[in-house]
């Protein structure tokens, strides 16, 4: 889940949803940044009649869902862009999905929680990565998709209740669930016969224009770095993990000990130990030129810095930074961090580091947006693997296009 969220952007947005040639293949435009938007959205269409609703991508959270009224136990939220208001979602009676339902026991199997007794619905309480949490009620809709006619039931969380970054209101409708459980959406479309491979892609552009692709199989085909997803542990359950690796910097070794690593979409910046963290910012600190002055900033990321000329691109990061970063694997593969993936260019024209230190995390890197732009990373829970590689992610996979708009 994003740790940092985001104004909302204060106009409409149309959205592209692209329906693949292939009836078992999706390809959804996705809109965002992770600056100064810090997060990246898809529209999905819900409820019959169809309704849109701009769903924040979150690849550590295993369940969709929406900001809901459920009888008495919310008071009416509203979700404000421009003059326009659309209420929250909604659910009819028949909605709620019942606590004996097979779906009721995936998703509590999913986040590790026992049902609570003499319930008659689905209720849940998911904490995040972040030290967020939410409490809802599992319930069913219609998802209507335009690469067929078909409209399957998915079950997805109606929230009532947000503590933490969930509580801040930024233009998001809810989360879309992609994390590694049974109660996903892209394990539910597969279920369903939409897709005929439980796979997944997303391409995360700094340039304007990112999609993610559902169910194609030539990912699984695809050249560049493949790890096995680690062991599903305590810790690490329901998410996104290639393993341990060790960090570089060029070519020092940051810290002793390897760290587990994992991938989540739902956070906008990379997250380390806080004392390796240090490390890492000193060492990156001694490779610096002396044009380069360190100030303050008000995006609050720290440290930052300012150039000659300032800064408008990601073009420009790369010429006052030199530095290279990268996580090694044990099977042999490397992912390589250049600057323009651990440095964002903030409102004043400076460059701010974008991996954070926490106290909360050990031995653990959790690699957010930042670091995964301008990449596609996929997702291939077929054979358990993970794969990245250097890619245009504004230039989306060939197909037809309909545009759907947001409102």
């Amino acid at each position: 889940m994003a740790a940092v969220w985001a104004p909302v952007v204060g106009h409409l947005l149309l959205l592209a949803l692209l329906p693949s040639t292939s009836s078992s293949h999706m390809v959804f435009d996705l809109s965002g940044n992770v600056y100064p938007t810090g997060e990246f959205h898809v529209t999905m269409h819900i409820g019959d009649p169809a309704k849109p609703y701009f769903l924040h991508v979150d690849t550590g959270s295993n369940l969709t869902s929406l900001e809901c009224k459920v009888g008495s136990k919310v008071t009416s939220c509203l979700v404000f862009i421009s003059s326009l208001t659309i209420p929250v979602y909604r659910p009819t009676r028949d909605k709620p999905v019942s606590r004996k339902d097979p779906l009721c026991n995936a998703l509590h199997q999913d986040v590790g929680q026992p049902k609570k007794p003499h319930e008659t619905v689905c209720d849940y309480e998911i904490h995040y990565l972040d030290g967020s949490w939410s409490q809802g009620v599992l319930i069913h809709d219609k998802f209507t998709f335009p690469s067929g006619s078909t409209k399957p039931d998915i079950a997805f969380g109606c929230g009532y209740k947000q503590v933490g970054s969930h509580e801040t209101v930024t233009g998001a409708d809810g989360m879309l669930g992609l994390g590694r459980g049974s109660i996903d959406l892209v394990s539910q479309l597969k279920r369903n016969k939409i897709i005929t491979k439980n796979v997944f892609a997303h391409c995360l552009s700094s340039k304007g224009g990112s999609y993610l692709s559902i169910g194609d199989e030539n990912l699984l085909s695809s050249p560049g770095s493949w790890v096995p997803m680690a062991p599903r542990t305590d810790r690490n359950h329901n998410h996104y993990s290639p393993g341990p690796a060790t960090l570089h910097l060029d070519t020092k070794s940051i810290g002793t000990k390897p760290m587990e690593v994992i991938f989540d979409s739902g956070s906008t910046y990379t997250h380390l130990p806080e004392d390796l963290q240090a490390q890492l910012v000193a060492a990156l600190k001694a490779s610096l030129s002396r044009s380069l002055k360190e100030v303050r900033d008000p995006s609050q990321l720290h440290p930052c810095w300012k150039g000659p000329g300032g800064f408008k691109s990601s073009d420009d990061l790369k010429k006052e930074f030199k530095s290279v970063m990268s996580l090694k694997f044990h099977n042999g593969a490397t992912m390589i961090i250049p600057p323009e993936k651990y440095l964002i260019v903030a409102g004043h024209g400076n460059a701010c580091f974008g991996m954070l230190g926490r106290k909360d995390i050990r031995d653990m890197c959790i690699i957010g947006d930042i670091t995964m732009q301008d990449q596609l990373v996929i997702y291939d829970n077929e054979h358990g693997l993970l794969g990245w590689r250097p890619s245009q992610c504004d230039k989306k996979p060939k197909s037809k296009s309909a545009i759907f708009s947001r409102i």
